[in-house]
């Protein structure tokens, strides 16, 4: 394990590499999956000057960890637009799809925002969380499986973060039980990325980023490394990855 936490070793070069994209758009369940998952693999797009836009497909008004006074939905809806402008990225669109309830609904309702998203922002590729949800929540898996479904439909890659088994293993020790992790040979690209601009945007969600969340734990084990895995690669992006 390294000084800070990390408990990755260094990544050959090969598999350091971002695709070539102009254009990246995120796809998420809930305001501040971009920011507590995201946030790095997003700021470092960013750094690169890639144009950047993220769809919420909920306001996360069912999803808080602690009670806060005023309407949940427009807190969080500030919070997000805010972290987006930490993080570096262009618009956000946020929708209005039944926070907790993603699974439940047909799939033409999800693919019709995550269409509504692409047609509006050109994207090269598509940016979302691991299939297994990362947490396993089913708004997650839903807001993956509609990206997937839409960029097979427009030819587009979509690149995935996940984590490790043995990080998944490591907080399921400290007692945050859940997260479901790949094994290394299933990991895709592994990035070394600088969290300076994911910290600031996580700063910019008090009403989840509380003392105590699994998410500090979480970064603090993965240090400065993100992990990734491609859930499906156009003929454009297998051309551009080194």
């Amino acid at each position: 394990m390294s000084a800070h936490g990390s408990m990755q070793e260094p990544a050959p070069a090969s598999r350091m590499a971002l695709p070539g994209w102009g254009r990246v758009l995120v796809v998420v369940a809930h305001p501040d999956d971009e920011s507590f998952g995201l946030g790095a693999v997003i700021s470092a797009f960013a750094a690169d000057d890639v144009v950047v836009d993220v769809l919420c497909l909920t306001r996360g008004e069912a999803s808080t960890l602690h009670g806060v006074e005023g309407d949940l939905a427009t807190i969080r809806e500030h919070e997000l637009r805010a972290a987006a402008d930490a993080l570096g990225a262009r618009g956000v669109d946020l929708r209005a799809l039944p926070d907790g309830g993603l699974a439940g609904l047909d799939h033409a309702i999800i693919d019709r925002e995550v269409e509504r998203a692409v047609a509006a922002t050109r994207p090269d590729g598509i940016l979302t969380f691991d299939t297994t949800g990362i947490s396993g929540h089913p708004d997650h898996v839903a807001a993956t499986d509609a990206a997937v479904r839409v960029a097979a439909r427009h030819g587009l890659g979509v690149l995935a973060w996940t984590l490790p088994e043995e990080i998944c293993a490591k907080l399921d020790d400290d007692g945050y039980a859940g997260f479901l992790g790949r094994p290394a040979s299933e990991i895709d690209l592994v990035l070394s990325v600088d969290r300076t601009a994911q910290r600031a945007a996580v700063d910019c969600h008090p009403s989840q980023a509380v003392p105590g969340s699994v998410l500090w734990r979480r970064l603090e084990l993965q240090g400065d490394t993100e992990h990734l895995r491609w859930l499906r690669q156009s003929y454009a992006t297998q051309t551009d990855v080194n």
